[in-house]
C-alpha cells in the first residue's frame, strides 16, 4: 500500500539529516559551524558524559510499488458478413396470434414443440385480447424453463451479435396493412446480410421475408426498438458476454435514456419523444416522462404510420399507439393526472373493450378519484378477462 509507506520516509529521513548536522557540530573541532559560547558548567558536564552520536547506517531504499496494469479486454471478434440461424420452425398465424406465434417460433430453436393452440389459450385467455405484451411472451418463455432477456433500445450491432451465434431474437415493430392500417406486431429475426444490408426474419404473418437494415429500424423505433432474447439457461454466460455492457441493467438503462434524448432532440417526433417518456420512465422519473410523453401527443402526426386511416390519431401517435404501450398512464397516474389516464383509456376501451391493461389503468385513476366502486369493476373486468393479472388482482384486493 502506497499511502502509509511516504510519511514514514519522510520522517526517516528527517531524522537522518538532524543526527548528521548534530553530530558533525559536536564531534569536529574547529569546524565550520557557527561559532558558539562555551557551554555553562552543568551543561559541559552533561556533554561530557554523553554517548557519541553515531549514525545509523544507510538503509536501503524501499522499492517503488509499481502500478497496476490496465488490461484493455480485446476487441470483440468480427463479424461474419452474413449469417443464418438454423433450426427454426415458422408458423402462420390466426388472428391476432402473432405474440404467441412468435415466442412458439423462438422456443423451437431449443427443441420447443409448442404451437399457437397450445400457447395461445395461456397467452389470451379471451378472444377479444388484441395486445399480448413483451413482458407476457418473456414470463411464459420462463414457464418453460428459459432465460429472456428482455429491454429497450436494441441495435443492429447487437442483433447481429446474437444472430452470428445463434440466437434468435424477437423484435416489437409497427407493422402497416392495406386493409387494416397500422399496428403493431412481433417478428422473429433469424439472420442477416450485409451485401444485401438487410435482416431475416419469419413473420407469422407474411412467411419468411428480408427487411431492410433502415427500413426495419424506421418501424422497430416505434416500439423503442425492444428486443427479447430466449436462451437456455446453460446459455447465460455466453448470453451475458454477447449482451456486454447491457448486462447490467442500470447501465442498459442509462444508455437507453442517452439514445432517447438525442434522438428526440433530433427528429423532434412524436416516436422520439414517446421513447424519451419510456426511457424516463424505466429510471423513475415520472415527472420527465409524463413531460416527453405531453411532447408526443402534441407532435404532427405521421400519416405514413397509418395511411388507411390517417385521421384516427392519439395526439401525434396513431390511434392504436395506445393499445401496445402504458407508459403515458402509467407516468400520468403517479403525477396525479387523472383526467388524463381516463381520457386516454376511455378512447382505447371504445376500440377494444376487452383490453385488460387499460381496465387496470382506469380502476388505478378512479380509485385515486375517490370511486371505489368504479375502480373495483374495471379492476373486475381486467381479472375476468385475464384471470392471471396479478396486478389487477392486487389491486382489487386491496380495495
Amino acid at each position: 500500500m502506497r499511502a502509509p509507506l511516504l510519511p514514514t520516509l519522510l520522517l526517516t529521513a528527517g531524522l537522518l539529516v538532524g543526527a548528521t548536522v548534530f553530530g558533525a557540530s559536536r564531534l569536529q573541532p574547529g569546524g565550520t559551524g557557527p561559532v558558539t559560547a562555551s557551554p555553562a558548567p552543568v551543561q559541559a558536564e552533561v556533554e561530557a558524559h554523553m554517548p557519541a552520536v553515531v549514525e545509523p547506517p544507510a538503509q536501503e531504499a524501499t522499492p517503488p510499488v509499481p502500478e497496476p496494469e490496465v488490461v484493455t479486454p480485446p476487441p470483440p471478434p468480427p463479424l461474419p458478413a452474413s449469417a443464418r440461424v438454423s433450426g427454426v420452425r415458422h408458423e402462420y398465424q390466426r388472428l391476432n396470434n402473432c405474440g404467441p406465434v412468435t415466442v412458439g417460433m423462438a422456443l423451437s430453436r431449443w427443441g420447443g414443440r409448442l404451437d399457437q393452440y397450445d400457447i395461445a389459450p395461456r397467452l389470451k385467455p379471451n378472444r377479444g385480447d388484441v395486445n399480448v405484451s413483451p413482458e407476457e411472451l418473456a414470463a411464459f418463455a420462463r414457464s418453460q424453463g428459459m432465460n429472456v432477456h428482455l429491454a429497450m433500445n436494441g441495435d443492429r450491432a447487437l442483433l447481429k451479435r446474437f444472430l452470428a451465434a445463434g440466437y434468435p431474437v424477437i423484435v416489437e415493430t409497427w407493422f402497416i396493412t392495406h386493409d387494416s392500417g397500422g399496428m403493431g406486431h412481433y417478428r422473429l429475426l433469424t439472420g442477416y446480410d450485409d451485401t444485401k444490408g438487410a435482416f431475416s426474419a419469419l413473420d407469422s404473418y407474411m412467411g419468411p421475408l428480408t427487411m431492410p437494415y433502415a427500413r426495419f429500424d424506421e418501424l422497430w423505433r416505434s416500439f423503442g426498438r425492444t428486443f427479447l432474447v430466449v436462451s437456455p439457461p446453460e446459455q447465460a454466460g455466453e448470453v451475458r458476454e454477447l449482451l456486454g455492457f447491457r448486462a447490467d441493467p442500470s447501465a442498459e438503462k442509462q444508455e437507453a435514456l442517452r439514445v432517447a434524448l438525442a434522438e428526440a432532440e433530433r427528429r423532434q417526433d412524436a416516436v422520439g419523444w414517446l421513447n424519451l417518456g419510456q426511457a424516463k420512465l424505466a429510471l423513475g422519473d415520472a415527472r420527465g416522462a409524463a413531460r416527453a410523453f405531453d411532447e408526443a401527443f402534441a407532435a404532427k402526426a405521421d400519416p405514413s404510420l397509418d395511411p388507411t386511416r390517417p385521421v384516427r390519431v392519439a395526439g401525434g401517435l396513431p390511434w392504436r399507439a395506445m393499445w401496445y404501450t402504458f407508459g403515458p398512464l402509467e407516468a400520468y397516474t403517479r403525477t396525479g393526472r387523472y383526467a388524463d389516464v381516463l381520457r386516454l383509456t376511455n378512447a382505447v376501451l371504445r376500440d377494444a373493450p376487452a383490453h385488460e391493461e387499460a381496465l387496470y389503468w382506469r380502476g388505478r385513476a378512479l380509485g385515486a378519484l375517490g370511486r371505489p366502486a368504479g375502480a373495483k369493476a374495471a379492476y373486475r373486468e381486467a381479472v375476468r378477462l385475464r384471470p392471471g393479472y396479478v396486478r389487477a388482482r392486487a389491486a382489487l384486493a386491496s380495495l
